[in-house]
């Protein structure tokens, strides 16, 4: 089975300010990258390459046997992207945007319900998600992401929000045991290492520490910021 992500020297620039640059990993089927790194480091950037929503200008990008870019249409129905934004239409209600995600990945409307009440929203899921809460709105986004049950999750700090709660009922959604590969941004160094196989520290960019989860510590992770 081909790597879940091959990146090989891998960049991107915004004008003349370098966001990537150099980055080679490769993350296997089912397992987990956690990315730490301080505000500006080239995370987002490297999210959105792995979606498919950003062209890399260096290197070459393999993402689920798919060349990116020009492979980018192949894959794309393959991922679940949690990003900062929720990317939820927040004039329509909670089902009426899982509806509409599962019309277009062609899953089953009971995929729907059945997610619903994963994450405890039946009660609230005929509002507006302008209506809903930070923590609310964030576990639709998370039935969004995992809709369509991806081969890879790409999850930007993936519990913002949410109470004890709320993160273990997505946990069989998104994390450590969901099935998947994934790649997590988060700024909760402890947890992020708990929930990884792997670990890419950035710094300006660069890959500053790329570290098997199990040979990292907290006080490693820290010394990026």
């Amino acid at each position: 089975m081909a790597p879940a992500i091959e990146l090989t020297d891998v960049g991107r620039a915004y004008g003349e300010r370098t966001a990537l640059s150099g980055v080679t990993l490769t993350l296997e089927p089912g397992r987990t990258l956690a990315v730490f790194g301080a505000n500006g480091a080239g995370k987002t950037t490297l999210l959105r390459i792995l979606a498919t929503l950003l062209r890399p200008h260096a290197g070459r990008a393999r993402v689920l046997g798919g060349d990116l870019p020009q492979d980018g249409w192949a894959v794309r129905g393959k991922i679940g992207l949690l990003a900062h934004d929720p990317l939820l239409y927040r004039e329509l209600s909670a089902r009426e945007n899982l509806r509409f995600h599962a019309r277009l990945h062609g899953v089953d409307e009971a995929r729907v319900e059945a997610l619903l009440d994963q994450v405890g929203l039946r009660p609230r899921a005929d509002e507006p998600v302008r209506t809903l809460s930070r923590g609310m709105a964030q576990r639709v986004a998370i039935c969004r992401a995992s809709l369509h049950e991806p081969e890879l999750l790409l999850l930007d700090e993936p519990l913002a929000n949410l109470d004890p709660g709320a993160a273990e009922a997505v946990a069989p959604l998104i994390g450590r045991t969901a099935g998947p590969a994934r790649v997590v941004i988060s700024h909760d160094v402890e947890h992020g290492l708990a929930e990884a196989d792997l670990v890419l520290g950035l710094r300006a960019g660069r890959a500053a520490m790329l570290e098997p989860a199990a040979s990292v510590t907290a006080g490693d992770v820290r010394g990026l910021y």
